[in-house]
């Protein structure tokens, strides 16, 4: 199946002189959540920005759907919903008047029953005749995927969609773009919110000083780069790691009363067998075994700062 958007060598360079984006290249599948991450100053926004047709690129060439965005821009553009950063709305206009203005910029007739469906799909049909200055940050922010859904796109963009949102209304948020994407959506969306892209993503790409470090399904990549610690909780707490035992990959808690162990998913053999015996052999008793896997927040941060 052919990409839903193809970014090919694409860069970006300012009249400052600074590069923002440097010969990325990115393929997008359709229906697919993708979760790009990275720093402040990384080139998300930027990325978006001229996938959806704001910046000019200066170089390199981007499709949506097929058309290029800069030969056959409106077919592109009208494909794209786009969600900002910045929640600028007219604060006196009431919620359904603003979907319906975003739907008509588009040259789409009136729809009432669609744009019924979005208000009620985004838990917004109750506040329909609320003036936008009376509503909570969270459904101000479920307004903005409104307008940018009013035209019935196949590709959502979402920057920073839960930025100054509480946990729960975060929470909620997830639960919309997962509707979103069981009707269809393609969702790109930039996060500073880690446990964002491990909740909802499909795959996940990390972009850092303009450049694309990687980009995998992200079960895929937890299972290849995350480690594994083994949690050895003792019976009796000891003062010192056994010389038996200098071979393995250790950490002896500060109390003495826990050893932890580091090994690689990646390898053939974890080694984890011969430990346990060699525990043993060593005359430690075990009282419990607990293991865990670093988070996409450990995965990330050790790609970045590498």
């Amino acid at each position: 199946m052919d990409p839903i958007i193809s970014v090919t060598a694409l860069d970006k360079t300012y009249r400052s002189g600074q590069r923002a984006l440097k010969g990325v290249s990115l393929q997008i599948r359709s229906g697919e959540i993708l979760a790009l991450l990275g720093p402040n100053g990384a080139g998300k926004t930027t990325l978006i920005s001229m996938i959806c047709g704001l910046t000019s690129p200066s170089s390199g060439q981007i499709t949506v759907g097929g058309y290029d965005i800069v030969t056959d821009y409106r077919a592109a553009r009208s494909l794209i919903g786009l969600v900002p950063q910045e929640v600028a709305l007219e604060p006196f206009e009431k919620v359904i008047n603003t979907v319906k203005f975003s739907r008509g910029l588009f040259g789409h007739p009136p729809d009432a029953a669609y744009v019924e469906q979005i208000l009620r799909q985004l838990s917004l049909w109750d506040k329909r005749n609320t003036p936008i200055k009376e509503l909570s940050g969270g459904m101000k922010r479920r307004v903005l995927i409104a307008k940018a859904l009013s035209h019935q796109p196949k590709i959502l963009f979402l920057d920073e969609p839960t930025a100054g949102v509480d946990v729960d209304l975060r929470k909620d948020m997830w639960d919309v773009v997962g509707k979103l994407k069981a009707s269809g959506v393609t969702i790109v969306l930039t996060t500073h919110y880690i446990e964002e892209a491990e909740a909802i993503a499909d795959r996940v790409g990390v972009i850092a000083d303009g450049d694309i470090l990687l980009v995998e399904d992200k079960d895929k990549l937890m299972a290849q780069m995350g480690i594994k610690e083994l949690y050895i909780e003792l019976q009796k707490p000891i003062k010192a790691i056994p010389p038996a035992l200098a071979s393995y990959d250790l950490w002896l808690a500060e109390d003495g009363g826990r050893l932890t162990y580091v090994y690689d998913t990646k390898a053939e053999r974890t080694g984890i067998t011969g430990l346990l015996t060699d525990l043993s052999a060593a005359g430690l008793a075990l009282r419990d075994l607990q293991t865990s896997q670093s988070s996409l927040e450990d995965i990330f941060v050790d790609l970045v700062k590498d």
